[in-house]
């Protein structure tokens, strides 16, 4: 049960007075069969929020069996694209009317500034909307033209899918994960982070209360090692899709790959952001500030190394230290604050370890970063940092998830493409200029699925999103390619 907390919605209070939030499996409510539980805390305050099902191997086969009767006997397969599309625009409709009830709980259970948290949530309104709307305009019969044959490809949904996601973005990325799934005719399993499974198990009564088909969204709570690893290694799902760490993404593959079950796996990053010297310094220095602030650096496309060009490196270092030295660290739900916490103690722990061994490996440390108290908050919250030094540094090479940036200089074009390059990640990065066919130039030679020009962080629908090397594979998201992610081909041949 959750500690008493004030300035919260109606909605948010009762939500969290439950004695054990239950998540939906099939339209019920389940619980682990031996009666295991965990606790979710409050990142900004140490608060126990709810008290979940720590469930394993039974009660995800018991998902993944509602999953397969939806499949089979519910209808959502065989619906016309307009029908389903229809009934996933109602979805969309009543998690946008809830908007403010579902982002407070987001923003407590994740450590979100609390607008930030209303941006997911509008964001997976509009995920849901989009995949709904493209799936009506793809024909899944394709016909080709074949010599002496009559030919056909059909597009089919593959049946149940497993969807793990990660603590940062649980809102937004669930919706990224299941909206193409369930606009293809898919169902689906969802398996939240342990440190965040508030939003996840709403959305699960959500879905009931609007009377989408019983074992359609189906969430299953627990822990990594149990729970998360009990959905990869299911026979019975049909894709699988893991949103995290390279480490743990290698075991979702391994254990994918025994079943023969295809895995979209979106990682982790280290981003470059390359500064040429004809930026406006003020300008680019408050974009990419509020990149590495936002959401406390918790996020894997983030720009975590900043490659600024020799001319202007003194005065842009300059302009960062003095606005990141403004940034007001606080409590996520509290109006005035830039930057809240980070998920956890052990995140906190991660942060301060690489800022430590980043030194110790030669760095120079331009702000330092360290431990931030919040009067009255027992939280976990840091301070933003930036070191300088070589680009083999291990802060310099490893994914920090926190906010720390790492500077290098360069003088030439190519070197700073080889500079970007010079990594196993390969997510994001971007490049600043005025000059924007340098600008196109340096983007289509980053070595990474995603560039961006004079902008960070940027996700349109219609644009494909994934990464290669460390950073993922398997496809990426929101993008038509998704949709054709989630139909099987079979092809249809008669000799003429």
């Amino acid at each position: 049960m959750a500690t008493v907390m004030s300035n919260l919605l109606p909605e948010v209070d009762a939500f969290l007075e439950k004695s054990l939030q239950r998540p939906l499996v099939g339209g019920k409510e389940l619980e682990a069969a031996d009666g295991r539980t965990f606790e979710t805390h409050d990142p900004g305050s140490g608060d126990v929020l709810a008290t979940v099902p720590a469930m394993g191997a039974k009660e995800i086969d018991a998902a993944v069996k509602a999953a397969q009767q939806a499949f089979d006997k519910s209808g959502w397969a065989t619906l016309p694209p307009n029908e389903r599309g229809a009934k996933l625009h109602r979805f969309a409709d009543e998690v946008e009317r809830r908007l403010n009830i579902i982002a407070q709980i987001e923003a407590l259970d994740a450590g979100k500034i609390e607008a930030h948290a209303q941006g997911d949530v509008a964001n997976f309104v509009a995920t849901i909307r989009y995949f709904a709307e493209v799936a009506q305009h793809v024909s899944r019969r394709n016909i080709l033209a074949v010599k002496g044959h009559e030919a056909w490809t059909m597009r089919h949904p593959w049946g149940p899918c497993g969807f793990i996601f990660p603590w940062n973005f649980p809102m937004l990325l669930i919706g990224w994960g299941i909206a193409p799934a369930l606009a293809a005719g898919n169902t689906v399993v969802i398996k939240p982070a342990e440190d965040t499974p508030l939003s996840a198990i709403y959305l699960s009564h959500l879905a009931k209360e609007i009377d989408l088909p019983d074992g359609l969204i189906n969430v299953v709570t627990g822990y990594g090692d149990t729970a998360g690893a009990a959905v990869s290694q299911h026979p019975g799902l049909r894709r699988m899709s893991f949103t995290g760490s390279p480490e743990v993404g290698r075991l979702v593959a391994e254990a994918c790959g025994r079943n023969l079950v295809p895995a979209k796996l979106e990682l982790g990053g280290k981003g470059a952001a390359v500064v040429f010297e004809d930026v406006d310094i003020a300008e680019t220095a408050a974009k990419l500030v509020g990149a590495i602030t936002f959401h406390t650096g918790q996020v894997c496309c983030d720009a975590t190394r900043w490659l600024v060009h020799k001319k202007i490196y003194n005065k842009f270092v300059d302009e960062c230290v003095k606005r990141l030295k403004q940034v007001k660290v606080g409590y996520q739900l509290e109006g005035s604050t830039q930057m809240g916490p980070v998920v956890n103690e052990k995140q906190r722990e991660r942060v301060l370890r690489y800022l430590a061994n980043g030194v110790k490996e030669g760095a120079k440390m331009i702000l330092e970063g360290g431990r931030a108290d919040v009067p009255g908050k027992d939280g976990h919250y840091v301070k933003p940092a930036l070191l300088e030094g070589s680009l083999e540094n291990v802060a310099a090479r490893e994914e920090i998830f926190g906010p720390v940036a790492f500077l290098a200089k360069f003088e030439r074009e190519e070197e700073a493409i080889a500079m970007v390059n010079n990594t196993d990640y390969g997510l994001a990065n971007s490049v600043w200029s005025t000059d924007l066919g340098r600008c196109a130039r340096v983007a289509e030679q980053m070595r990474a699925g995603n560039s961006w020009i004079n902008a960070h962080n940027v996700f349109p629908h219609g644009v494909p999103y994934g990464g290669i090397g460390k950073s993922g594979l398997g496809g990426g998201v929101n993008s038509v390619e998704t949709l054709f992610d989630y139909w099987r081909s079979v092809s249809v041949v008669r000799p003429l």
